[in-house]
């Protein structure tokens, strides 16, 4: 008889374990945790035919044949996209010899961001707006056509649903408001009240100097050329205390430092990528970095890997055996954030500064043929 109670009794609990709530309670503690997974490079421009044409042959179909596969395996793919893809009218703003430059690729063009994976650009920055606003919708036209989620000063927030995760992108740069570095008000009670809609919120940050010898980063206001171009250490601070979960930066045309800020990775400037014709490409100009991040799906940053490119002239990235963009960046974050640069191994992987133990996360890196784990 004791032993009849004592099965009525295992049943009856296994019935209170397994009813419709309890069940869906283990079913969420059984799921594996999502990891978001980003890859990232800095400027892009595929050639220009405009004052005369400086293209690549056969339309620049191979431009992105050394890094696509590794670009394409992320979740989201971004890159900044410099010039506008159009074809007709004059220059919306004046040309200085030595001083400014003026970018128009030929919207056909598009077919090779398409080709390597890229869903989301940045345009907000001093070149997607050289043909003014016609050249800028013709722009958003064609990646729209393209599925390539985009982001500029005009407003739009590129958005994802990736693994149960609602991420969203928000690209900012200097000049004037909106979405404006150095008028920071406005954009970081922005910045705030999206991270209340997304899950993960990703920022595009255009901004520094663009001299190419100013690879240090450094807490304080930059000018190029007298024109004010933000801090960039104190706006991406700021930015994720307000809630931004990974800043993605460019502009000074050279690769400069990381760090983790509260839990957060910031890239203060992926550099140039593939800018064919269009930038000096000497030195560090030269150095193409590509970033693979993984983010919990609360931005958290879990691990990353620097693959080190180059471009040299007329441009173009290509795998750099010395892998200088990477001993660059790491020089550069342990300089300049001595105390919350990541941690470097001799992979080229980044992790936080405690280095978490083996299986904390589950991880995209198995799936990449240029990655060997077994260290």
């Amino acid at each position: 008889m004791w032993a009849k109670l004592k099965i009525v009794s295992i049943s009856f609990c296994l019935i209170l374990f397994l009813s419709p709530d309890k069940m869906v309670k283990a079913e969420e503690i059984a799921q594996p945790v999502p990891v978001i997974t980003v890859t990232a490079v800095g400027d892009i421009m595929m050639g220009t035919d405009y004052p005369s044409p400086k293209l690549p042959k056969k339309d620049g179909t191979f431009l992105f044949e050394a890094s696509k596969e590794i670009l394409r395996q992320a979740d989201i793919v971004f890159g900044n996209l410099e010039g506008p893809l159009y074809e007709k009218d004059s220059p919306a703003k004046k040309v200085k010899d030595g001083e400014s430059y003026v970018f128009r690729t030929p919207p056909r063009y598009v077919k090779n961001l398409v080709d390597a994976g890229f869903n989301v650009v940045s345009l907000a920055n001093n070149h997607a707006g050289d043909f003014g606003y016609q050249g800028m919708i013709s722009t958003k036209k064609v990646l729209d056509a393209e599925g390539i989620k985009y982001s500029s000063k005009s407003g739009e927030v590129a958005e994802f649903e990736i693994k149960g995760v609602k991420v969203g992108l928000i690209a900012f740069s200097y000049g004037s408001p909106p979405r404006s570095i150095v008028y920071p008000e406005k954009a970081l009670d922005e910045i705030e009240e999206a991270s209340k809609k997304y899950d993960l919120l990703m920022l595009s940050i255009h901004g520094g100097k663009e001299a190419g010898t100013d690879l240090q980063t450094k807490d304080e206001f930059e000018y190029f050329l007298d024109e004010p171009r933000g801090n960039l250490i104190q706006f991406a601070h700021e930015a994720v205390e307000r809630g931004a979960d990974l800043i993605l930066g460019h502009g000074p045309h050279v690769p400069r430092a990381m760090e983790i800020y509260q839990d957060r990775l910031i890239a203060y400037s992926l550099g140039n990528f593939c800018t064919y014709q269009g930038m000096s490409l000497g030195k560090e100009k030269g150095y193409a970095p590509l970033l693979w991040v993984e983010l919990n799906k609360n931005g958290e940053f879990i691990r990353g890997k620097l693959y080190s490119f180059i471009q040299v002239p007329p441009g173009g990235p290509k795998v750099d055996e010395q892998e200088r963009a990477y001993t660059l960046i790491k020089k550069l974050s342990q300089e300049d954030f001595p105390e919350t640069s990541p941690f470097f191994n001799e992979s080229g992987f980044l992790l936080p500064r405690e280095k978490p133990s083996e299986g904390d996360a589950s991880s995209t890196f198995g799936n990449l043929s240029t990655v060997d784990l077994s260290e």
